[in-house]
């Protein structure tokens, strides 16, 4: 067939998608139940079917094509053929035009119109009939691009998990309002790279930002005809191509974006994708035919055994992605490797990443997609965080994924807001919280980094809004505040909403220091909500996930209270850069270490004693101090000015409570570096107070000493002895470290006899 003055050849069926050689563009899409596949070429704004071509060539459920002379800048869609039989899971209508799996561009909008569904609507027999309809007017359409990019020296900063602060943000709401910025690109993949951004980042000392779905996604037709949008993104059309939304020109998208991973590089930051893998944009058996429900249902879609019309919906969005079938894993890794490889991002956060590990049987910690990952060289070298739940039977896995992943720990969140808000009984949680969560994750060799520690999400109240409302309001979404959780363990501190009160708003900004400071102290890895760091609110919306607006945009004019926020968690972020105790790869369990004379964690209740057995199982107990021994190592070698010892004092009992500072042997003195009760400016002097010391700690705040040591401590050899007043209890089994690990210890104990080099916990000879 002629075409352009070519002739369409067989081609290869690899790589998949549309692929420019410099002498033409290579055609190959999957399909292993369609009987033909037309490659549908278009005019040069993308808006006249202008060809027609049958792909010649199927090889390995691979139809394929080469057309000579053919450039980047061609726009293209397919038209497949089959049977469309929704009782055995065939949904083929070449009368729907559809979009390649594969494209690196999709341009032009998706305009909601009945000829997009496959089936008539309104018909007796629903999803049953067949629609002959041209669905081509409104769908977007393929691009084939060249993917040349000069790189120059562009390196991927490879943070190192133990040192990684990741920052949670939307391209679009991070950037819409800041004034620095100009107006084209606020909101934009420029925005977010641009030096006043990148300032802030480094002021703030993160390390890694995360942002919500990039992948080209389509608005729900209900959020349209509502007047909104999918602002947060989880509804993919394509996985290997850029939201054209968050570039300053369009048809650069692809370009742009590697701009702003550049930039982002180029200032030692890293950037992790939030990919949606679990579902498409397609529906249910009533949604539309867009792209995979077209080319092939039954593969690409987990259906009813017994009922293949219907889909298994453990996503609870309508359909969940087969990942239990060959060519759907290869398409879902083909996405990842790109945009690891080509587009040079740093890692991913999967959402609803239980669904990736699903077999037909259930969750599996050797599922296909684990496996295929794990010996992937690109692969296994980014960072892998997973949403470890979905909506299915057995879809809560947090723990359950194996080396080498981390995954967001919601009882972090859940038992740190409970404990704030003054809730009875989160002692002993709080403790396992605290020291890394090795009840979940102290297995196989896994690291307190694995535990992505966070409070806040894009997904729920913020930090402002978490202290300052009981209840959502989520009444801006159209859906009469039915929407999103109910259960968000907040406190309103004693009014709803906005308050003049001065009582009340000094509380609601404590507590929003204590909780980030509980966050940015704790082992684990730190996630920060954009906006969280100025105190953003989003007027109660728990679920502002169509609001793309000033409700869900970052305000940049903030005054003297928001820039007191953001000190203070830039100052946290710094204190946990400068006591790498607070980042050490290895779970504290509290337990007697013979050989160094020393716990790595002691517990002491506010007379300065160790918590006892029956103190954890009281309900009603609120102040803890936890004690943290930077001198317990495995080699037990001190490294003056990094072995700090510090004391941890969270109170949230509504009144002060005293505590007694503990005396520690190597030690003189505490230095007080945080208590969330006073200004900055009163402990940026660091005061220091005498062991026994009686401390007044402020109902509700959280105080933070290090120890400060004694001229002589650690510099000549020196005999082992105990450092804490108190000999050594039963630590509770909230903070128990794993068995496997504790098999290990006993294996291998830390025996370390005389040397040269100080030991810790033995006092000078």
């Amino acid at each position: 067939m002629a075409l352009f003055g070519g002739t369409i050849r067989e081609g290869l069926p690899y790589p998949l998608g549309a692929t420019w050689t410099g002498l033409g563009v290579n055609f190959a899409i999957f399909s292993a139940n369609a009987t033909k596949i037309e490659l549908c070429l278009f005019d040069d704004q993308g808006e006249r079917e202008i060809e027609r071509i049958p792909l010649p060539e199927y090889t390995n459920e691979i139809f394929h094509g080469f057309i000579p002379d053919l450039s980047p800048g061609t726009y293209y869609a397919y038209r497949v053929h089959g049977p469309y039989e929704p009782d055995a899971g065939h949904r083929f209508n070449p009368n729907k035009l559809v979009l390649d799996p594969y494209a690196k561009a999709v341009v032009g909008e998706l305009t909601w119109d009945h000829a997009l569904f496959g089936y008539t609507i309104g018909h007796a027999d629903a999803d049953l009939s067949y629609d002959e309809r041209d669905s081509a007017p409104f769908m977007p359409r393929c691009r084939v691009i060249d993917p040349a990019f000069t790189w120059g020296r562009d390196h991927p900063p490879a943070v190192p998990w133990e040192r990684t602060v990741v920052y949670e943000a939307h391209v679009r709401g991070l950037t819409r309002l800041h004034p620095a910025l100009p107006p084209e690109t606020r909101g934009t993949f420029r925005g977010l790279a641009s030096p006043p951004m990148l300032q802030h980042f480094r002021k703030l000392g993160v390390t890694t930002v995360e942002i919500l779905p990039i992948h080209r996604f389509a608005d729900d037709s209900y959020l349209v005809d509502k007047g909104l949008t999918n602002y947060w993104g989880y509804n993919t059309l394509s996985f290997f191509a850029p939201a054209r939304r968050y570039a300053q020109a369009p048809e650069t998208a692809y370009s742009e974006f590697k701009e702003m991973v550049a930039r982002l590089h180029d200032s030692g930051i890293e950037i992790i994708l939030d990919v949606v893998y679990n579902h498409t944009a397609e529906g249910n058996e009533l949604g539309p035919t867009l792209s995979f429900k077209g080319i092939d249902n039954a593969s690409y879609y987990r259906l009813l055994p017994d009922q293949k019309r219907y889909y298994i919906n453990d996503t609870g969005t309508g359909n969940t992605l087969n990942l239990s079938h060959p060519s759907t894993i290869r398409m879902v890794t083909d996405s990842l490797r790109y945009w690891a490889t080509e587009m040079h991002v740093d890692g991913f956060r999967f959402d609803l990443g239980t669904i990736l590990a699903r077999e037909p049987h259930g969750f599996d910690e050797q599922s296909g997609f684990l496996k295929a990952v794990q010996q992937d060289p690109a692969l296994n070298a980014v960072k892998l965080i997973a949403e470890p739940w979905d909506c299915g039977p057995g879809g809560y896995q947090v723990g359950g994924f194996p080396p080498g992943w981390a995954e967001w720990n919601d009882k972090f969140r859940d038992t740190v807001r409970g404990f704030w808000k003054g809730d009875d009984g989160q002692m002993a949680d709080l403790a396992a919280r605290l020291t890394g969560s090795a009840d979940l994750f102290g297995r196989r060799g896994r690291k307190p980094w694995a535990s992505v520690n966070f409070i806040t999400s894009h997904d729920g109240f913020t930090l402002n809004d978490l202290v300052s409302y009981n209840d959502k309001h989520n009444e801006a979404n159209g859906e009469n505040n039915q929407d999103g959780h109910s259960h968000n363990l907040s406190w309103n501190c004693g009014a709803e909403g906005p308050t003049d009160d001065p009582d009340i708003q000094a509380l609601r900004s404590r507590q929003m220091r204590n909780i980030l400071a509980t966050l940015f102290l704790s082992k684990g890895t730190p996630m920060l909500l954009a906006g969280d760091e100025m105190a953003r609110t989003q007027q109660g919306n728990n679920n502002a996930y169509c609001q793309d607006n000033e409700v869900s945009w970052l305000n940049w004019e903030t005054g003297p209270e928001a820039e007191a926020m953001l000190r203070f968690t830039a100052r946290l972020s710094a204190l946990r850069r400068r006591f790498p105790l607070l980042t050490r790869g290895r779970f504290l369990n509290g337990q007697w270490d013979e050989a160094l004379g020393l716990k790595d964690v002691t517990w002491l209740a506010p007379d300065a004693t160790e918590m006892a057995d029956d103190q954890w199982g009281e309900g009603h107990a609120r102040c803890l101090g936890v004690l943290l021994d930077g001198r317990a190592q495995e080699t037990g070698i001190v490294q003056r000015g990094r072995d700090a010892t510090l004391l941890l004092i969270l109170n949230a009992y509504h009144d002060v409570v005293e505590f007694t500072l503990p005396e520690v042997v190597g030690g003189r003195e505490w230095r007080l570096l945080v208590d969330t009760n006073l200004d900055e400016d009163k402990v940026e002097t660091e005061p220091r107070f005498a062991f026994d010391h009686s401390y007044e700690v402020t109902g509700r705040s959280l105080l933070l000493f290090e120890l400060v040591l004694e001229p002589t401590y650690g510099s000549a050899r020196t005999k082992r002895r105990a450092v804490h007043v108190r000999p050594p209890q039963p630590v509770p089994a909230a903070t128990a470290i794993s068995p496997e690990i504790e098999q290990m210890e006993t294996a291998y104990p830390a025996a370390i006899e005389d040397a040269d080099l100080a030991v810790i916990g033995e006092e000078t000879a």
